[in-house]
């Protein structure tokens, strides 16, 4: 597939077609790590970044039989309002 680099604000871009973008299991929105190889540009998925975590994933690790409560944080101590 032939494609052209784009001017994109103060950058440049590569549009890619769905296809691409789903042989790869890349999604709209994911972090992609770019590299190069000589004179070939890689684009691949980021690994897991410290401290960045995507709320499906944690939702998804909550138990079965997890039910929240409300949990007393004590008397207002400024002007908040309980």
């Amino acid at each position: 597939m032939v494609t052209k680099i784009k001017k994109w604000g103060n950058s440049q871009g590569v549009r890619f077609p769905k296809q691409i973008l789903r042989q790869a299991r890349i999604e709209v929105g994911d972090d992609v790590e770019i590299t190069t190889r000589g004179t070939e540009i890689v684009i691949r998925q980021a690994g897991p970044v410290r401290g960045k975590y995507k709320i499906e994933e944690l939702v998804a690790r909550l138990p079965k039989n997890y039910r929240p409560k409300e949990v007393s944080w004590g008397k207002p101590v400024g002007k908040e309002v309980w």
